[in-house]
């Protein structure tokens, strides 16, 4: 696809947003190209010192910066650009149209997370045009790859050109400082942790046979079970810090009984009492206090007339912070059947220990003169993004993409979902936030 580059698009996050929706950047395979080489041409069109790097020509990704006057370490923007697929489902409007309807753009990755994108582009170059006097240098990274393994945008980035990161400390990325209503009060969550990515594969064995014999106890028997087990217990509960935190200033925030309720959440004795009480709401703090193990790929048999011997299943699991994989191997194996075999695959660990709140407070001091009635609170991404990385590199990231949406939207069962979409209001709001972080030190 081609399409002419309109310098000032910036000033039009909107009609940016539809432009780059308009790129089909499925995972996989990706092709991000295109749509790197749109928004490469926009920032040289600014005037920006722009590279394009690739570990693959057709994943590649952009890094850029703006000059700032060093009186603080540089700030971090980064985000992708890569979209997971539109599904087999029926879409109200096509899903890379970008079509404005109803007050939202619609469309594949308005959420997750070519928004955001614009926002960050808009309030970027908007800075270089401006002649904003930035404290310190601003770095803009747009990257391929993270709804796979990262392997072609974050992680080639920071495993080969670690230089371009080199001094910066904070980063300001997905997923994070969206409005949140609760018991009357809007939140606006703030992520300053995440869980970690892992993978388990589960194995079921049994006797194979002719398809027209009768096996009893075979492999998908032993299958079936272990499902039924997988959907009937949930993993233990866990507090962790960034939860315990978020809840506490939540808790104080909140009238009785909301509050109480709040704070009884952090008594594992009550917790997930608490989380069936607060229904809809509930379900979305569930992965917060556990870790969790979700079915995602099941292989096996070969022929429709051969029972199969062997049966496996690729288990997506998200650790809490401080946990390893051992640790849920050993909370998987009390629910699960000993005639389950339990195989180790792989482990993305996040690097850094305890989060580094010294931005926390500038970022929530931004969101208050958006809206005054905002409550900043600490906050746990249940998922992981390409911050797993940058953590290498010693990097603290703050899940911050400014949203304020209307009470009736769940955001949370739009990303990745069908007719993904977003306020069109949002849009300006979240770059009006942006562009203030870029003019504030990396921490008071």
């Amino acid at each position: 696809m081609t399409i002419a580059i309109d310098k000032n698009i910036y000033l039009r996050p909107v009609e940016l947003l539809q432009q780059l929706i308009r790129f089909d950047t499925t995972n996989p395979p990706g092709n991000e190209r295109e749509c790197m080489t749109y928004i490469h041409h926009l920032l040289c069109e600014a005037g920006i010192e722009t590279h394009v790097l690739s570990k693959d020509p057709h994943r590649p990704n952009v890094v850029a910066r703006i000059k700032g006057k060093k009186e603080t370490c540089p700030l971090l923007l980064y985000g992708h650009v890569d979209v997971v697929g539109a599904g087999s489902e029926k879409w109200t409007y096509p899903p890379f149209e970008g079509r404005i309807a109803d007050g939202y753009v619609w469309g594949r990755g308005a959420l997750d997370m070519k928004g955001a994108v614009s926002m960050m582009l808009s309030a970027f170059i908007r800075a270089k045009v401006e002649n904003i006097h930035l404290p310190g240098d601003v770095v803009l990274c747009l990257l391929s790859d993270e709804e796979e393994l990262g392997e072609y945008g974050a992680q080639f980035l920071v495993e080969s050109h670690p230089e371009l990161f080199k001094g910066i400390r904070y980063a300001v990325g997905e997923f994070g400082g969206f409005s949140l209503h609760v018991g009357g009060k809007t939140f606006y969550p703030i992520e300053v942790a995440q869980k970690q990515k892992c993978g388990f594969k589960a194995v079921v064995h049994g006797p194979s046979g002719h398809g027209s014999s009768i096996v009893k106890g075979g492999a998908t028997v032993k299958l079936a079970r272990f499902l039924e087990c997988l959907d009937k217990h949930l993993l233990p509960v866990h507090i962790t810090p960034p939860v315990e935190k978020m809840f506490k200033a939540m808790a104080r925030e909140l009238p009785f009984p909301s509050g109480w309720i709040m704070k009884k959440l952090l008594d594992p004795r009550w917790t997930d009492f608490i989380l069936k009480l607060l229904g809809e709401k509930g379900k979305a703090f569930i992965p917060m206090f556990r870790n969790t193990a979700n079915p995602t790929i099941i292989r096996g048999g070969e022929k429709n007339n051969v029972i199969p011997g062997e049966i496996e299943v690729h288990l997506d699991v998200r650790l809490l912070p401080g946990f390893k994989p051992a640790d849920v191997e050993k909370e998987l194996r009390s629910i699960v059947r000993d005639d389950v075999e339990l195989r180790f695959l792989f482990y993305n660990e996040e690097r850094g220990g305890e989060p580094d709140l010294a931005m926390f407070e500038t970022l929530s001091e931004v969101l208050r003169e958006m809206d005054p009635t905002g409550i900043p609170v600490p906050f746990l991404l249940t998922g992981c993004s390409d911050a797993r990385f940058f953590s290498r590199l010693g990097i603290q990231t703050y899940g911050f993409m400014p949203m304020k949406l209307p009470s009736d939207l769940n955001f949370n069962r739009l990303i990745h979902s069908v007719d993904e979409r977003i306020p069109v209001d949002t849009l300006a709001f979240g770059t009006e936030a942006l562009f203030k972080v870029l003019q504030r030190p990396t921490f008071l």
